[in-house]
């Protein structure tokens, strides 16, 4: 567990369910062994809230804001279709911006920022790109451009109901899943 003298890093997702997470899991793999690529050491994910800083003693507060968003809110129905790019160096499974994913998504941001004055910075200067990364590291102009010729011509649909937050902690080595709190109106 991370030291409770500073500020741990954290954020806030939507975890697939475990076939896709298998899915996504072989996606990455294979992108590793044919170009060498990675990504984030977190399981496959959405992210509504980037990572942002927190204190591991003030963690009952954010379980405690998380859980309020969490109690207000219903399950989400996902759509995941194709392959997108953040060109020259990101790759993923595209997330579908359906008006249930955004109001999520912005509602769990606005809360955040009101409740703890957590910002993302970022986030003011694009809109939300929901998306489930495969590749982010170690990519270079030729794998990148390899890689998305054939990630672009393959299809991936899958739909799952999204029924839980969950908070992602940082060991200083990966992202671990720290808590999750499920969607319940």
């Amino acid at each position: 567990m991370p030291s409770s003298d500073r500020p741990s890093r954290f954020f806030v997702g939507l975890l697939p369910p475990p076939a896709i997470q298998d899915y996504a899991n072989q996606v990455i793999q294979d992108l590793t062994d044919r170009y060498r690529m990675r990504t984030a050491k977190a399981p496959p994910h959405i992210t509504l809230q980037p990572p942002f800083l927190w204190s591991i003693d003030a963690i009952s507060r954010l379980h405690s804001e998380l859980q309020t968003v969490a109690q207000a809110q219903a399950p989400v129905p996902i759509q995941l279709s194709g392959f997108g790019v953040f060109a020259p160096r990101v790759l993923f499974i595209n997330v579908v911006k359906t008006p249930e994913l955004l109001q999520l998504q912005s509602t769990l941001m606005a809360h955040l920022k009101q409740q703890l004055d957590i910002v993302d910075p970022v986030s003011k200067q694009r809109s939300f790109a929901p998306h489930l990364t495969v590749a982010s590291r170690n990519v270079t102009r030729q794998s990148f451009k390899q890689a998305w010729a054939e990630l672009a011509a393959q299809a991936v649909e899958f739909t799952f109901l999204s029924d839980r937050l969950t908070l992602f902690l940082h060991n200083g080595q990966q992202w671990h899943v720290q808590a999750e709190f499920p969607l319940l109106l």
